[in-house]
């Protein structure tokens, strides 16, 4: 392929790249993806996935990229095809502490009543937010950067030189893959596994503020299936299910809500978070091409989606 035949070169299929890729393409670019796995095999394929800002930094920069990522969510979740929803539900603490400074960004964000929480539970709030059945959604995007006139090839890279013969702009959403094709040795993994199981009944999500903490608990619903979560392992690049792990989730899932003690399991997945001190979203020059990065979002991939791939337009 001649480099004049594109404009742009993204590098991953997940939830950043296709969305980096889209935003390209809707700008009139001629843009392809590489990717060395489909978006169903990613990461994003395995997150839960509800938008909130989930222990990623700076400050300053993620406020303003999530922000625009949860006004582009609420316009999706119109349309059921995005696979994107606005569902209400609670997140709580065992101990007393603040409610996170995005609520207010919310609808109906308020403080629950005790009367509200499971029993061990000592504080919690109540809010709207989107809700994301990632493998709809991915496939959603995949279909708009395709009518945008964009297109996705497997090809695993093992140096940005294959890339920058090609187009005159690298984008590099590769996550866990930058570790080894920046290389970035400040990445690293953080382990994520979740249950998938036949919804009982449930319309409201239930979320656990455990800080630090690598057991997580939540549960998302997603029509007829349920998602429980979950657990953050740092260092962990194991992509495999753990079935004492998952039994582990479904017993801190039915600790709050006993209609999970009998789900039936439908699916396990696994997601190796891409993370790092501070996301990376900057641009160096590379043999006469500009390769910008966007990867080490954590947990927040698609939270931030949309606001990086935003502010990556901007740069072209």
């Amino acid at each position: 392929m001649a480099r004049t035949d594109l404009d742009a070169l993204v590098i991953g299929a997940g939830v950043s790249g296709l969305t980096t890729a889209i935003c390209l393409a809707e700008a009139g670019l001629r843009v392809k993806i590489w990717a060395a796995e489909p978006p169903e095999q990613t990461t994003s394929y395995a997150a839960g996935a509800m938008w909130g800002p989930y222990l990623v930094e700076p400050v300053d920069r993620v406020r303003v990229w999530s922000a625009q990522t949860l006004e582009v969510l609420k316009q999706l979740a119109t349309d059921p095809a995005t696979g994107v929803r606005l569902v209400s539900g609670i997140e709580a603490s065992r101990k007393p502490v603040e409610p996170p400074e995005w609520g207010n960004q919310l609808d109906g964000f308020r403080m629950c009543k005790p009367s509200e929480l499971p029993d061990g539970f000592a504080t919690g709030w109540r809010y709207t937010a989107p809700l994301v059945d990632m493998p709809v959604y991915l496939g959603y995007l995949r279909q708009r950067l395709e009518a945008a006139g964009g297109e996705i090839a497997l090809r695993r890279i093992g140096s940005f030189d294959e890339a920058v013969q090609v187009a005159p702009l690298i984008v590099n959403c590769t996550g866990m893959g930058a570790r080894d094709l920046v290389p970035d040795p400040e990445l690293t993994s953080i382990r994520g596994q979740l249950v998938v199981v036949e919804n009982p009944g449930i319309t409201e999500f239930f979320s656990e503020d455990t800080a630090l903490s690598p057991d997580l608990l939540h549960f998302y619903p997603q029509g007829e299936t349920l998602i429980l979560g979950g657990t953050a392992q740092p260092g962990d690049w194991s992509r495999e299910p753990d079935p004492d792990i998952a039994a582990a989730i479904i017993a801190r899932c039915a600790d709050v809500e006993p209609r999970l003690r009998n789900a039936q399991v439908i699916e396990h997945r696994v997601g190796l978070r891409p993370t790092r001190a501070y996301v990376r979203v900057e641009e160096q020059q590379l043999n006469g091409s500009r390769v910008i990065h966007n990867y080490g979002h954590g947990g927040a991939g698609l939270t931030l989606s949309w606001g990086c791939a935003f502010k990556i337009a901007r740069q072209i």
